[in-house]
């Protein structure tokens, strides 16, 4: 088995190589060519915290990976990780556990590149302003895969705690020094977001982040951050007023808080939903239709974004010699 530290993934791994991976696993879920049950979800209120376990089967890479990903916010109380991830990879042929590989960059990665592809064809081809709305773990993989599919010159940031949003400044700063647009960290959301053209969500928020009524026309809105049922970051303004797209229906159905909120008050339905971000890039359905509209992609995560983007890690580690065997 070989074993991949994060360190390993960086050396062979680009946000852009897993937006080409993302697009074509939703393409190849579409086909019928992915298994992926419902993960399951184990909840420790003890600690207000999570653990996910998804497993999933990509029948033409002959691969299946199970994801085991630990969500406990209070961490940094103890200078740990909120978020910390592993997968396993096994070649579907005979069985073979070919590679154990650290998930946490990963998960960020094509939760990004998630938001990434949807952006790609939901999003105004001319926006170039994105605010985001949490800077946590999650938050710049998000801007990272925006980055990669819209030539952002604005980039509004807050976060509930001041102090986030501009260590997040920084980091973005240090991560693109030839990028000529500006950054700006906000004390109100809904500053934020009525700059924006692009709004990333992505924070644990149990209840709304900004008021709908500030959305700009034409606005995308990528929202990642609540994939628990009792979580929710957009309002019902919000869902009511955007042409809805989702990672996946069944997902969505289980854990999407934004919208199972609405439709428990009976003021949405699932009805109402545009299509599934799939239907999309096979041409089903059709992305965004005019300048106008305001788009919603909501995802609560999907293992098969995991098994496709560990297959190739593992294949391209293979080739390069990097990482660590070890005999089980």
């Amino acid at each position: 088995m070989l074993v991949l530290s994060r360190e390993n993934i960086e050396q062979i791994y680009t946000m852009k190589d897993c937006l080409e991976d993302v697009e074509h696993v939703f393409r190849e879920h579409m086909l019928g060519n992915v298994t992926t049950p419902v993960r399951t979800a184990i909840d420790h209120p003890k600690y207000g915290a999570t653990s996910l376990y998804m497993p999933s089967y990509l029948e033409t890479e002959d691969y299946v990976a199970v994801k085991i990903i630990s969500i406990f916010p209070e961490n940094h109380k103890h200078d740990i990780k909120a978020l910390q991830s592993v997968i396993v990879l096994t070649e579907a042929k005979t069985g073979t556990h070919v590679a154990m590989m650290d998930a946490s960059l990963l998960t960020i990665m094509r939760t990004g590149a998630s938001s990434g592809v949807a952006t790609k064809y939901l999003a105004k081809e001319t926006a170039q302003s994105c605010a985001v709305l949490g800077c946590g773990a999650q938050s710049i993989g998000q801007i990272q895969a925006v980055m990669e599919v819209r030539p952002l010159t604005n980039i509004y940031l807050y976060n509930r705690t001041r102090e986030k949003a501009d260590e997040m400044k920084q980091t973005l700063l240090s991560l693109y020094p030839e990028w000529q647009g500006e950054i700006t960290v906000m004390d109100d959301a809904n500053e934020a977001v009525a700059n924006a053209e692009i709004v990333i969500c992505s924070t644990k928020a149990t209840s709304p982040l900004f008021d709908g009524t500030r959305l700009r026309p034409g606005t995308h809105i990528n929202a990642i951050g609540a994939f628990l049922p009792h979580m929710q970051e957009v309002d019902l303004t919000t869902v009511q007023n955007s042409k809805v797209v989702v990672d996946t229906l069944e997902g969505a159905w289980h854990e999407a808080g934004d919208l199972l909120i609405p439709i428990e008050s009976g003021e949405w339905s699932f009805e109402q939903m545009h299509a599934e971000l799939g239907d999309i890039l096979i041409g089903k359905k059709p992305g965004r239709e005019n300048d106008e509209e305001i788009t919603l992609y909501k995802s609560v995560g999907v293992a098969y974004l995991d098994t496709a983007v560990a297959k190739t890690v593992y294949e391209r580690a293979k080739a390069n010699g990097i990482g660590t065997e070890i005999s089980l």
